[in-house]
């Protein structure tokens, strides 16, 4: 990210101000705008300048650019440029005839990757609007230093239409306290069709010197065409970009873009390779820019960063958690003289009011082991810290030590240790919580060592919430969603058995009005997905049987029986192995599904399939997870799905999948598999208030038949590994809140 620096350029410099601007107006009268817009952008920039030095040693950091591709870039050229580490872009880009609606994600310090989808006017061909979905990916080879610039190579649209496809080399230096950026690079494909010359790589082999063809048909559409990678004829671009105060920004590019497709298609007109545009900061970081391209188009793009290492509010809006008492109190000295009831009830009374729900107690001379079930805070540690206060405030003095049971519906997943006395000695301590966490002892709990509170069971619960459920990419309406309202219900009969079902109403929403029909050469298990949407309304969306256990050590099981999900119903079990103190997780599932009717309430269709998968999963550290899944699909092929997901230790994800199976990529279909990207926002990181849950989806560029998986509630991995050792540690700053 950019540092900030006072700086007096326009002060003490007016020569090299006057020949900027003298640039600047040059530039106008090249690409032959009115003399009008020539007079206005002029004069924004000569006073712009003259606050330019008092405002700018006020700002707290610069401006970091985005192209019209949401990527690291200028206007339509890229920089050789990531962003900060995690971030995540929205953006969007409009001129006459296209419109670019971006999405990218900053995965690691070196690597970025973006998601777009364009809507394109063939005013040309044929009057109707094309839609195109494509991914771009780029790493930071290298790190800008007081000598050397960044650099960064990148490939844009691959394994899509090609529409933009793409690859560059691109290098990027920064003067004059960061606030003036240089950037020079050479592109192929799009980036080599103005001012092109033959491939530098040719040098190294005569493959280079000849570009693939790309996709010839829908079909082929999504495949990774890698005979076309840095290959061809390549061009140079470049450009800068200034800032001339904390708000106002200035770039200016020599594009090698031809825009040779939007001249076919849209009308366009390429007039000059000269682009510039003009870009007003917001102070929570978004951006609107004006553009000039190519002399023949004015257009504008706006941009928002969300940083999901900050959430909207940093420390949270819950209330206070009680303080630690002295061991002899009231409440402390009633233990000993009630009864065995009146005090798991008076216990049970101070947990349910931090949110908690105890489920056991036991007291075995010096050592108290509770078993409870955090039914309020995302961070786990935080409900442990909580519940530690608790019994130190209501347990007798000779009560040493206190060992935490987490459960998940009724499952117990760890056991935590701690001393009554590291809670009294760091209470206030400024490195309380990793003092705190450096003394506790985590383990795994098969068998709970507590014994039940009287009068658990049956445990009840109900909700009403509205819902938004959202179907993109559809090539007659791109954006298509239900509004309605959910009511949820569940019964914990046993420990370990649950009850639940969720109905829905819709509203109001176009979910119906597709009118596209499936033309999927495979049996229908998810491309009939709008027949749900026209055919029922009043729906059940699940309705089942869960039972969860523990069958030994760092074993976990579940099983699964009813209306699964909206398309299925049936029976599903599932084993994990997951070490409670370890990275590696291995799983085995197993499931007999059969389609169910359109209207979604209590019939079933003919179509029925046994599919299963064995899967790994691997925490890397630093919020890293990989996950890979090998078996059948509902389609009934064979296959794997590979998965990376980036989660911050507030719960935000980001996280990318592909699935090949031995579907080939013709019967497969438009996209030629199955691929897309997922995101889950937590509650607590918009709003601050200690709540569970949040709002995820996944976003796939076409949904079709191919590598399609059953979804199943509560799969054992997401359910177990929050309340263990690495998930507790990420979180466990907040074991004092």
């Amino acid at each position: 990210m950019y540092q900030s620096h006072t700086n007096s350029f326009f002060v003490i410099c007016p020569r090299v101000v006057f020949k900027f601007l003298t640039c600047v107006d040059t530039l106008w009268k090249i690409l032959k705008l009115s003399v009008q817009m020539r007079q206005v952008f002029f004069k924004a920039i000569v006073m712009a300048s003259c606050v330019g030095a008092p405002a700018l040693a006020q700002e707290t950091a610069l401006r970091f650019p985005v192209s019209a591709y949401g990527t690291p870039g200028l206007i339509d050229m890229p920089t050789g440029e990531v962003f900060p580490d995690g971030n995540l872009q929205l953006s969007s880009s409009f001129h006459r005839g296209t419109q670019k609606y971006n999405l990218s994600f900053q995965i690691s310090p070196r690597v970025f990757g973006a998601f777009r989808y364009s809507l394109i006017n063939e005013y040309e061909v044929s009057g109707d609007t094309r839609y195109d979905r494509s991914f771009d990916i780029g790493y930071l080879v290298a790190k800008e230093t007081s000598l050397r610039p960044s650099m960064v190579v990148a490939l844009r649209d691959f394994g899509g239409t090609g529409v933009y496809g793409a690859e560059y080399v691109a290098a990027t230096k920064h003067f004059i306290d960061e606030r003036l950026s240089v950037t020079g690079g050479i592109g192929w494909g799009r980036l080599g069709s103005y001012g092109s010359f033959d491939n530098p790589l040719g040098m190294i082999s005569d493959a280079f010197d000849t570009r693939g063809g790309g996709p010839s048909s829908i079909t082929e559409v999504g495949r990774l065409e890698t005979d076309q990678w840095f290959r061809g004829d390549a061009a140079l671009f470049g450009g800068v970009a200034y800032q001339v105060n904390e708000r106002l920004s200035f770039k200016l590019e020599y594009s090698s873009d031809a825009y040779e497709t939007e001249a076919a298609r849209t009308g366009f007109e390429h007039k000059t390779p000269i682009n510039a545009a003009l870009s007003y900061g917001f102070k929570n970081g978004a951006e609107l820019s004006v553009y000039a391209l190519h002399g023949s188009e004015l257009g504008f793009m706006t941009s928002l960063p969300v940083n999901p290492q900050k959430p909207t509010y940093i420390s949270g809006v819950e209330e206070a958690p009680p303080a630690l008492m002295p061991r002899r109190t009231a409440a402390a000295l009633s233990w000993e003289a009630d009864n065995v009831q009146s005090k798991e009830s008076a216990l049970s009374t101070a947990l349910k009011e931090q949110g908690i729900i105890l489920e056991g107690v036991s007291i075995e001379g010096t050592t108290a082991t509770v078993r409870i079930a955090n039914g309020r805070y995302p961070a786990e540690a935080q409900a442990l810290g909580r519940t530690a206060r608790v019994l130190a405030n209501h347990l007798p003095s000779n009560v040493t030590t206190f060992r935490l049971e987490n459960t998940v519906n009724g499952m117990t997943t760890s056991r935590t240790t701690l001393r009554r006395s590291d809670l009294e000695d760091l209470e206030y301590d400024l490195d309380g919580s990793w003092r705190t966490f450096a003394r506790a002892k985590i383990e795994d709990a098969p068998k709970t060592q507590a014994s039940t509170v009287a009068g658990l069971y049956p445990k009840f619960n109900w909700r009403i919430t509205p819902y938004l459920e959202p179907a993109l990419f559809d090539p007659d309406n791109p954006a298509r969603a239900d509004f309605g309202v959910q009511i949820a219900a569940s019964v914990t009969s046993a420990r370990g058995l649950v009850f639940s079902g969720a109905i829905r109403q819709p509203l109001t929403g176009n979910l119906d009005e597709s009118i596209r029909p499936s033309n999927s050469v495979l049996p229908h298990v998810r491309s009939d997905v709008t027949e749900y949407a026209k055919q029922s309304d009043l729906e059940i969306k699940h309705l089942t049987a869960e039972y969860f256990f523990r069958p030994g050590n760092n074993l976990f099981g579940r099983v699964t029986a009813g209306y699964l999900e909206t398309m299925y119903g049936g029976v599903s079990g599932e084993f994990l192995w997951k070490p409670v103190n370890g990275p590696l997780a291995l799983g085995a599932e197993l499931n007999y599904a059969k389609q169910r009717d359109f209207d979604q309430l209590f019939g079933f269709q003919d179509y029925d399939i046994v599919t299963g998968h064995a899967s790994a999963y691997y925490d890397f550290g630093g919020g890293y997870l990989g996950q890979v899944d090998v078996g059948r699909y509902l389609a009934g092929d064979y296959g794997a799905t590979f998965s990376l997901d980036r989660e911050f230790d507030n719960g935000f994800s980001v996280g990318a999948f592909f699935t090949l199976t031995d579907v080939s990529f013709d019967d497969f279909g438009e996209g030629s598999f199955d691929k897309g990207i997922r995101f889950n926002i937590p509650i607590d990181w918009l709003t601050g208030t200690a709540t569970k849950g949040g709002y995820g989806t996944t976003i796939r560029p076409v949904q079709r038949d191919g590598g399609a998986r059953l979804e199943v509630r509560n799969r054992l991995y997401n359910v177990v590994r929050r309340q263990q050792t690495n998930e507790l540690e990420d979180r466990w700053g907040k074991f004092w809140r």
